[in-house]
């Protein structure tokens, strides 16, 4: 693979991990056009470690505060476990999933295109109502409804959906403002690319050689560049602007791609 197609696809996983467009969707869908294939897919699974060292990077401070007010904190104790609860749908689907995720889904570009479209029109109609939210603070969520956030996050094991895109809609329809869906997804992400960084790495380690290592490694190195950007701005975009670019953006990239598979096959 060349180089310059390792930094694209690090770049498109940065970039888009955060925001509900789906960098899984986008870096497959850039990966079949450009005519690269990873075994088992492990390129495009593991460089998200560069994405998970970002968000961990940008909110060291806060996840410090966390750590160190659990023992006399009840509010940050039932943060913490509302993440954990949320996380826990994902990671049981995931792994019942993985071998057909993997081998199914992730080699299905129309699927992904078509997901791209349908998730795009369903953020633009979420974007538009005049829902009412009830919980402005990250850290007051109920744990059922944790729990529930993390049931949506579940639909992102389509690649194309967006495991972002998932949970802040669900988030969005529960009475959760804007900013802090976004936050909470961050949080949750977390554990969620963590939990498949490891369990993909874990499957797929016989696979790797020196060539897929050296390309992990720059592609990660390129997620977590641009991932430190996204995170550090994109709460802001939200509160002022709302999730309307994303939703286009979702539809012109999936509608393009479709286009361009239906043609050239």
């Amino acid at each position: 693979m060349e180089t310059w197609q390792i930094v694209l696809l690090g770049l498109l996983e940065g970039l888009t991990e955060f925001i509900p467009v789906s960098s899984t969707g986008h870096v497959l869908l850039a990966g079949h056009f450009l005519g690269f294939k990873s075994a088992g897919k492990t390129f495009e699974v593991l460089i998200q470690l560069g994405a998970i060292l970002a968000i961990l990077t940008v909110y060291f401070g806060k996840l410090w505060h966390l750590l160190i007010s659990l023992p006399s904190d009840a509010r940050s104790r039932r943060f913490v476990l509302g993440i954990l609860l949320a996380f826990l749908p994902a990671a049981v689907v995931g792994a019942f999933a993985h071998k057909f995720i993997k081998s199914v889904l992730f080699e299905s570009p129309m699927l992904i295109s078509i997901m791209l479209i349908l998730g795009g029109i369903v953020l633009l109609l979420v974007d538009r109502m005049t829902l009412r939210p009830r919980y402005a603070e990250v850290t007051d969520l109920p744990l059922s409804l944790s729990l529930k956030i993390g049931l949506c996050q579940c639909i992102a094991m389509v690649p194309g959906v967006s495991r972002s895109g998932a949970t802040i809609v669900g988030a969005l329809l529960m009475g959760v403002e804007k900013r802090a869906a976004a936050e909470f997804s961050f949080y949750l992400a977390m554990p969620t690319m963590a939990g498949a960084f490891a369990y993909d790495l874990y499957k797929n380690w016989s696979s790797l050689d020196a060539a897929a290592v050296s390309s992990i490694a720059l592609g990660f190195v390129v997620a977590f560049i641009s991932g430190v950007v996204v995170v550090r701005y994109l709460l802001d975009y939200v509160s002022r602007h709302g999730f309307q670019l994303f939703g286009w953006w979702r539809i012109i990239v999936g509608g393009l791609s479709l286009g361009a598979l239906l043609v050239l096959g």
